[in-house]
Formats: structure tokens, sequence, C-alpha cells
């Protein structure tokens, strides 16, 4: 496999941990970017982009990140909290008066942003073409009665935090929640980076696929099996509500819409630039880095059924559940995507630490390939 781009001597370990991710025929394409003290020491693309796996993946390649989405939408929210312009604290209704419905007076964004606010799925089954309709998705969740009384426990609302989060960015910022994003968090730092992309965009965007024959670890089966048996069950609604949510990603509709919990578009430099941004203070100032990076939600997830650890829409490590460790240090915060791509940093190393891969593994949190190759990144630190 003709692995492209470069690296430090240093970290030549790290490009044959990544070659070595193609000694799986199924591997498909996938990239590589690790910044440490905001300078790129690893730079690394291979493999395919395209359905049928005959166009290479190029430097310029990007792809849905799904869910590494989520952490670039709570940065522009705390960047209109410090601008005065929304408030983790004040019910979400202040903003969103219909919001109120349902018991829901006193949510508030934290509880949004730390998926404790009861709203990971919408009870009543809706058509597919509902995903790609903003008011009647935010209509619906203004209306939703929660599943259990905020800051009572926490739930990954795996795509519902894109409306409901993206609700109040549109409504204070006076744009689209993906404009938003987009001018507050990826123009200034020059990131490849899109919520929303542009069609003359499409030609770049890497087809995703899943992977065969793997079952996953024991969180993943386990959430297949209530999936698969019980279709009411919240864990069930929660991806599969609209049904269009698990099958949408490679659509050009899904690509245009501005969905901020799952389909942000970008690279594995994207991402490592995004969390390099964090750490040198360039996207948010430290009282609100530390309100981001602070454990809101610990333990057992209402919708996941596996334990997670979350500050504000983003997935803090915990070093001793193998799931859930980014697998560099305790304090490292990030968010991993649905079916293996991440991006996090390491406060402690300095690293930002960005993965991309087109063929998707079947794990609910961390994807062991991500995780092989930090190990061997600490083995160079």
């Amino acid at each position: 496999m003709q692995i492209q781009g470069h690296f430090e001597l240093q970290f030549e370990a790290v490009r044959e941990a990544f070659a070595a991710l193609f000694d799986n025929p199924q591997e498909r394409g996938a990239a590589l970017c690790i910044q440490i003290g905001g300078e790129t020491v690893v730079d690394l693309w291979a493999g395919t982009a395209d359905k049928d796996g005959a166009e290479a993946w190029h430097s310029d390649t990007i792809l849905n990140l799904f869910s590494c989405t989520k952490t670039f939408t709570a940065v522009a929210a705390l960047q209109l909290v410090a601008e005065g312009k929304l408030a983790l604290d004040v019910p979400v209704a202040q903003y969103w008066p219909e919001f109120a419905a349902a018991g829901k007076q006193s949510i508030t964004l934290r509880h949004l942003l730390s998926h404790q606010a009861g709203l990971p799925a919408l009870r009543d089954l809706l058509p597919p073409e509902a995903l790609y309709d903003w008011p009647r998705m935010t209509a619906a969740l203004a209306a939703e009665t929660p599943w259990w009384r905020s800051g009572t426990g926490h739930g990954y609302a795996a795509i519902t935090y894109g409306w409901l989060v993206g609700e109040l960015l549109r409504r204070a910022d006076q744009r689209g929640p993906g404009e938003s994003i987009v001018a507050r968090v990826a123009k200034p730092l020059g990131l490849d980076f899109h919520v929303g992309l542009a069609d003359e965009e499409f030609h770049r965007v890497a087809h995703i696929a899943r992977g065969k024959g793997n079952v996953g670890d024991e969180a993943a089966q386990r959430l297949l099996q209530v999936t698969m048996r019980e279709p009411a069950a919240m864990a069930t609604r929660a991806f599969t509500n609209p049904p269009s949510v698990l099958t949408s990603t490679n659509k050009p509709e899904w690509r245009r819409m501005q969905q901020p919990a799952a389909n942000g578009h970008g690279n594995a430099r994207s991402l490592a630039g995004f969390y390099t941004g964090l750490l040198d203070g360039s996207l948010l100032e430290s009282e609100m880095l530390a309100q981001l990076t602070q454990e809101h939600s610990l333990g057992m997830d209402k919708t996941l059924m596996t334990s997670t650890r979350f500050g504000l829409g983003c997935m803090l490590d915990q070093p001793q559940v193998a799931n859930a460790t980014f697998g560099l240090g305790a304090g490292a915060f990030g968010h991993p995507g649905a079916g293996g791509s991440v991006g996090f940093a390491d406060p402690e190393h300095d690293v930002a630490f960005g993965f991309v891969v087109n063929t998707l593994g079947p794990y609910i949190l961390m994807d062991p390939r991500a995780q092989h190759l930090v190990r061997v990144l600490r083995g160079c630190l």
C-alpha cells in the first residue's frame, strides 16, 4: 500500500502502524494527522476514496466526520456564551419559547451540551424525509416530553443534539448553524471543515461503507440487540427516527444539510487543527475551555448502555474503560465519530490528534484502529 504524506523520523513507528491498517483487505481509505505544540509531526493518507476502489485518497479528500462534529458545535455555542448572546444556565425556552412545552421549562444549554436534557430521541415515528426538514425536526423536539428529568442522568443525544444546540446557534447568531460554526471555528484557523457542504466540493468526498464480519465489542452488541428487538426503546429511536438517519451519509441532501451533530465534513488535518486551536487558546478563552472540558456527566449512558464521560459537547477520557479511552492521558478530551474517525487533544503532551477512515467499524465509542495508533504514538513521545 502506497502511504502518502510526511512524518518526522521520531514517529516512524506511527507511520508503520498506519500502513499496517491496510493489511486488512476491507480497509479502503484513511488519513492521520498529529500536531504537537502546534507543529505537524505526522500527516499521512492512503487507500481509496470512491465506492469502487478506483480513485485514490488524495491530500484534500474529505469525508463525513459524524459525531466528531459535536465538539465544533459546542465551541461555537461557548463563543456565543462568552459574547453574552447565550448563557449556559438560562432556560433554553428564554431563547426558544416553544421549547418550554411538556415540562422542559427548566432545561438549559448546559443540559443539552452534556447530554442531560432527556431528549436523545423522538417517540413518534417520523418519515424519512423529515430528516432534512429543520423546522419540522425542531418543532418535534420542542413538543417532545423528556425521557427523564434533566440533570438526573445522561443519555447520548446522537442526532437530536444537532437540532437542539443548532437551533440555539441559529437564534443567537442569526444564521444557519453550519454557517455559524464554520465562520467561528473553521475559517479563523483555515480548516477544511464544512457543516453544510457546497455541491462543488462533492467530488472530494470519500464514499463511506461498513466493514463486514466484525461484530464489535460487548457495548456494540448490546446496543445492536436492543435496536433489533425493541423498536420502541429509547436507544432504538435515538438512531432510527427518522429512519433515514443511518442510511444517508453518502446522499447529496445529507451533505448539503447543516446538521451539527453528525454531518460535519473534513479530514484528519482539520480535526488536528481544531484541537490545536483549543490547546493554544485560539478558539476559546481559558474560562470557556475549562467549562468545555470539566466533567459534567459520568457513568452508565441511558442511550448507549455503556459508561460515558462528557464535558460540554466533548467526550472526556476514561482511562480504565477499554472502549472509552483515547489512550494518551487522563486529561484528554475530544470526540469519536461513528465508525472510527476521531479527533482529540491531550493537554499534558500538547498533542492534537485526527484520524479518519471510510470503512466503518461497529464500535460505539472508540475504534481499536485509532486506539492502536495512539498507543504507538505514546511510545514515540
